[in-house]
């Protein structure tokens, strides 16, 4: 291109400041260039010279750099690449892996089904990722955006927007506790009672990328809802799970301290995350959601059981129709004092008294489990859980 371009400010692209436009529609135009091109009046609004802190509207035409802008180009930039060898991967066949996980897609989202040891984004040592195949698919200013986040060994349902406008919304919703969530999880034994609410505080410690949840009467708010759908033979069972907050690894954390971890959740169950004939990978999958449109019907999508875990349904032929019955969230306000409360619903079970554990669950469980038998007091203060 020889010539200056003079293009139009979309609606999506309302409101955004002027160099953050720029990084979305020309991103190898670096910072510094872009500085230097509005210091000498190249780039404009509406034929007026321009700061890069200016916020745009919708049906401005700004004068770009005789520059290709991204959204014209023929494939991904080589550090945009995503592969199960490595190597580059052109946009056609990452657009046809993206539709083989695509389980929703319109004008404002695109919802996928993550596949199990697939990370969300990258870092060290991890090039291979949710994000980087959205790249490698989609021009820059077009890219979906991530709005939540799965753990790398979690499967299931991840939402991306597809504008800025609709990742505001979504990315609030999300946070505002809008969004009704549910997981299944395979894990080992079976908590008692039956059904009931997790309400313990949990503190995030760790390296990023290697964070851990501990109970932490100093932490945040962490509540998780579960119900056993089925049993098998009292060594494993099938949870339906509903975290009513969203901490970092909640529901791992939550169901090792109360003696029952996720089947292959190592990390915070230990040695007492195996069993026998199964997968050593973690059995954790994010089966439903329930996502608010605004000024449209509540979408309610659910995804199919994918890779080891439907390996695993089948062995124990449970029923992957099966559907939990939530009482209103409402029911049970959330209570900000909370502090170690988790063990109170195995009380119930036990007349006032812990169980006993011939091998308590470590590194994570272990730990709790000292805790537990110096100071059973608390749990007595803090009185029963409800039930469903």
């Amino acid at each position: 291109m020889s010539g200056p371009q003079w293009l139009e400010v979309s609606a999506d692209d309302d409101g955004l400041r002027l160099d953050r436009w720029f990084k979305e529609h020309f991103p190898q135009l670096g910072h510094g260039r872009l500085q230097k091109l509005l210091r000498k009046g190249q780039v404009r609004v509406d034929g007026a010279r321009a700061q890069a802190a200016r916020r745009l509207e919708a049906g401005e035409t700004i004068r770009g750099p005789p520059i290709e802008a991204d959204g014209n180009a023929s494939g991904p930039p080589a550090a945009l690449v995503f592969s199960s060898t490595g190597g580059a991967l052109s946009r056609e066949a990452a657009m046809q892996r993206l539709r083989q996980i695509t389980v929703y897609q319109d004008d404002a989202m695109l919802v996928l089904n993550k596949p199990f040891g697939l990370a969300v984004q990258g870092g060290a040592k991890t090039d291979q990722h949710i994000d980087g195949l959205l790249k490698a698919a989609f021009p820059a200013a077009r890219k979906p955006r991530l709005v939540h986040r799965l753990d790398k060994d979690t499967g299931g349902l991840l939402v991306t927007a597809m504008t800025r406008k609709s990742a505001q919304s979504l990315t609030e919703a999300f946070r505002e506790r809008n969004v009704d969530k549910e997981y299944w999880a395979l894990v080992r034994g079976v908590p008692q009672p039956l059904q009931g609410r997790i309400d313990q505080k949990l503190a995030k410690s760790g390296p990023a990328g290697r964070e851990n949840a501990r109970p932490s009467a100093d932490g945040q708010v962490a509540i998780s809802d579960y119900q056993v759908m089925v049993m098998a033979a009292q060594k494993a069972s099938f949870v339906a799970l509903r975290p009513v907050t969203g901490r970092t690894h909640q529901l791992r954390a939550h169901m090792a301290l109360i003696g029952t971890p996720i089947v292959g959740d190592g990390k915070y169950g230990g040695a007492a995350a195996k069993l026998e004939g199964l997968s050593g990978k973690m059995h954790l999958f994010c089966r439903r959601l329930v996502l608010p449109r605004p000024g449209r019907k509540t979408l309610d999508l659910t995804a199919p059981l994918s890779g080891h875990m439907l390996d695993t349904w089948k062995l124990f032929g449970f029923d992957d129709s099966v559907a939990p019955g939530w009482p209103e969230l409402s029911a049970w306000p959330i209570n900000p004092s909370a502090s170690i409360k988790t063990f109170r619903l195995r009380r119930m079970k036990t007349g006032g008294r812990l169980p006993s554990m011939a091998s308590p669950p470590k590194p994570m469980a272990a730990l709790l489990w000292r805790r537990v038998q110096r100071r059973p007091r608390p749990f007595a203060r803090n009185g029963r859980a409800k039930r469903m």
